[in-house]
């Protein structure tokens, strides 16, 4: 089946491609990484290759530019209308998927490749982590546990902050998050409005189906002018997990200041059931329970197989 065939494929309100077929749409994009570029943006435990670049992120980059420049004159349009100058408004741009996908590797490479383009060389990237509510807080909740669940957001901090920034705030304060002491920091991060800001995070998806008091609300997803989710199965994801902790277990886990340095201790078997332990109790409900059910709302999903290699490529009719 020929690319122009693939394009034409529909699957209810998604257009199908595979993945020779998705990287003819990359056209003339140059490839603007170097191989060091791909060692400093790789995650743990997944090779990130030139091929999984041009073949996969090179047509994403090439279709979000298109996206960007045609919503940037829409703001021209409007203002134009009115008679007025605006503050300058980031295109946004939102990641969702599992623990263990790659959220983090796929959000750096994007916004490595779209600060390359001239039309919106300022990307910023916000994980959702820095909105987590502080352990301390999450102890007096008895949340611990449910770490990464909807709940144990502030998800009116998260709010405040693309509401602020997406009406053109000068300024604009983001919590910090540290892996290695597994909770958020007391400082800041201060940004201004870029051209493009990704936001990542396991639920930025996410909806209420009851709004408190049959208010409307408004959600993280309100924001996003365009949403990315990364599929996979779950034996895969469950699997990358386990790999991953183990890879950790032999290097992050082994600072002392590390939250989970007591793993680093632990034999390979049990550092295995330990992972499959954490898998099953939190990440693996938490995928079911709340994340695998955005999926629908994303715009584009990347599909991967076990390999880690994006196979599949689903991208929503206008």
């Amino acid at each position: 089946m020929s690319a122009e065939q693939g394009r034409e494929r529909l699957s209810g309100h998604y257009f199908e491609f595979n993945r020779a077929e998705w990287a003819e749409l990359r056209e003339s994009t140059p490839m603007t990484l170097t191989e060091d570029d791909l060692v400093d943006l790789q995650g743990v435990n997944e090779e990130l290759s030139v091929e999984e670049i041009v073949e996969v992120y090179l047509p994403l980059s090439r279709l979000l530019n298109l996206y960007v420049a045609a919503t940037q004159g829409l703001h021209q349009v409007a203002n134009s209308f009115l008679g007025r100058d605006s503050a300058k408004t980031p295109y946004v741009l939102g990641i969702a998927g599992s623990v263990a996908v790659g959220k983090s590797t796929t959000a750096r490479v994007l916004r490595a490749l779209l600060s390359r383009w001239a039309d919106h060389p300022e990307v910023e990237l916000v994980t959702t982590d820095g909105f987590l509510l502080p352990n301390r807080e999450l102890a007096e909740r008895n949340l611990m546990h449910r770490k990464g669940f909807p709940e144990s957001y502030d998800v009116r901090r998260l709010i405040r902050f693309l509401d602020d920034i997406t009406s053109g705030r000068p300024e604009v304060t983001v919590p910090k998050y540290s892996h290695l002491v597994y909770d958020v920091l007391p400082e800041v991060d201060t940004i201004s409005p870029p051209d493009i800001l990704i936001v990542e995070g396991l639920n930025v998806l996410q909806t209420s189906p009851n709004p408190a008091r049959g208010r409307a609300a408004v959600f993280v997803a309100d924001f996003l002018d365009f949403t990315i989710y990364l599929d996979a199965d779950r034996e895969h994801l469950r699997k990358w997990y386990v790999d991953r902790f183990l890879t950790l277990r032999r290097t992050a886990f082994r600072d002392p200041a590390s939250y989970f340095h007591r793993y680093s201790s632990l034999s390979l078997s049990d550092a295995r059931r330990t992972a499959l332990d954490i898998w099953d109790r939190i990440n693996g409900p938490n995928l079911v329970e709340n994340i695998a059910p955005t999926r629908s709302r994303a715009r584009l999903v990347l599909r991967k197989g076990g390999d880690h290699r994006v196979d599949h490529i689903r991208l929503r009719k206008l």
